[in-house]
């Protein structure tokens, strides 16, 4: 796979305008994983943004949890490696964000049954 790659990025080398040469070569550019990582893990966002519209009750609190906290950890350490991979960082930051939303209507959600159940109860 490696060849098919190195073959299909010299061949694109060739076309590839002056003015974004500097992307092209910078060292988190599509020459390197540093970029195809962040641009495959847009699929995460994607799906979060998919998950807006599903009922809450299927929502899943570890999940998201977790999602939120590697968007978190992951944005921090997109700006401590050298180079910088602003990519992964605005990636990282939509995976946290889209993940602390459904997170904070799963707690939400989570929240209101446990009060109705509390209610429910006093009045037996």
């Amino acid at each position: 796979m490696s060849k098919v790659y190195k073959m299909i990025v010299g061949v694109a080398d060739r076309f590839v305008p002056g003015a974004m040469r500097p992307m092209w070569e910078h060292p988190a550019g599509p020459k390197t994983i540093f970029f195809w990582a962040p641009a495959c893990k847009w699929s995460l966002v994607i799906a979060g943004l998919g998950d807006l519209t599903r009922p809450v009750e299927n929502l899943s609190i570890r999940q998201s949890a977790s999602l939120a906290a590697t968007g978190l950890v992951w944005s921090r350490y997109s700006l401590v490696i050298i180079p910088k991979n602003y990519s992964l960082f605005a990636v990282n930051v939509f995976v946290a964000l889209t993940s602390s939303y459904q997170l904070i209507r799963a707690y939400k959600y989570h929240s209101e049954l446990e009060a109705q159940k509390g209610a429910q109860k006093e009045e037996q």
